[in-house]
């Protein structure tokens, strides 16, 4: 994941994940205040020539507007400044009782996903939790629209034409249609938040139904999650709080040493053996 930026600042979630998509010939740039109807005729030529499908290019981006709420949204953002105890003590006590609740709940699967990825259910249900309540906040921004827009604008076109490319290749692969792909307004999809590229990277289907489904399955969500975590290092067995290895595998979740810390005190509060 490249550099976290705290986008949904109540949360200080972000999940942004940096992994570079291959590079391809044509770039769209962004022109800084230009047409958005020509730069986006662009950006279709190189997901073209990136090997993305017609189909799932039209699909997407047929009849695209430009969303300068999005924008707004992105340009607004203030510095973080709770201390760990501030966020960790409005953050994690409310979501203490249905987070045991879930770990009792999806115990097999959280078994099995530890057999298999070497991460403990606790820490998945803390991420689960912190990011989207347990996937009752998931976001309802139009993802390929949202990314656009960011994509359009010059602050930080590069990454985000990146995240749009990622983007149509989900809707490409079959994982979910365009109108299905709904998520936070900085493009983060699903249950805990990927963005498109670590979608495309680590998101796994889990379920079996032929589908990687980060929004709805909770076993594909929690096992992609944990493939992510064992893809930047997870040490099976091993503690995760400050100071640890594995403390470190978390930070590439989210930069926050606020965030981090939080998610591995919440995991250690749900039962799990952090220190």
């Amino acid at each position: 994941m490249q550099s976290l930026i705290f986008l949904r600042l109540w949360l200080l979630s972000g999940l942004f994940l940096g992994l570079s998509l291959a590079a391809v010939p044509a770039r769209a740039e962004a022109p800084c205040g230009g047409d958005f109807a020509a730069w986006l005729s662009g950006f279709e030529q190189e997901a073209a020539a990136a090997g993305v499908s017609q189909r799932a290019i039209q699909s997407a981006l047929a009849g695209m507007t430009y969303d300068p709420t999005i924008i707004a949204r992105d340009h607004a953002q203030g510095v973080f400044r709770q201390s760990f105890e501030q966020f960790s003590g409005r953050m994690v006590p409310p979501r203490m009782p249905r987070g045991r609740r879930m770990l009792t709940q999806y115990h097999p699967l959280f078994d099995r996903i530890q057999h298999q990825y070497g991460v403990p259910g606790p820490v998945l249900v803390a991420i689960w939790g912190l990011e989207t309540s347990y996937g009752a906040d998931i976001g309802k921004f139009p993802t390929i629209r949202a990314l656009a827009a960011l994509a359009y604008d010059c602050r930080r076109a590069e990454k985000f034409r990146g995240e749009l490319l990622a983007a149509l290749r989900i809707v490409d692969r079959g994982d979910m249609s365009a109108a299905q792909m709904r998520g936070a307004w900085a493009g983060e999809i699903g249950q805990t938040q990927f963005l498109p590229s670590s979608y495309m990277k680590y998101a796994v289907d889990y379920d079996g139904n032929g589908h990687r489904d980060l929004i709805h399955s909770v076993p594909d969500a929690m096992a992609s999650t944990a493939n992510y975590l064992k893809g930047y290092g997870w040490q099976a067995g091993q503690p995760w709080g400050e100071g640890t290895a594995n403390f470190q595998v978390l930070l590439q979740w989210n930069s926050s040493q606020v965030y981090t810390k939080t998610v591995a005190y919440f995991a250690q509060q749900l039962g799990g053996a952090g220190e």
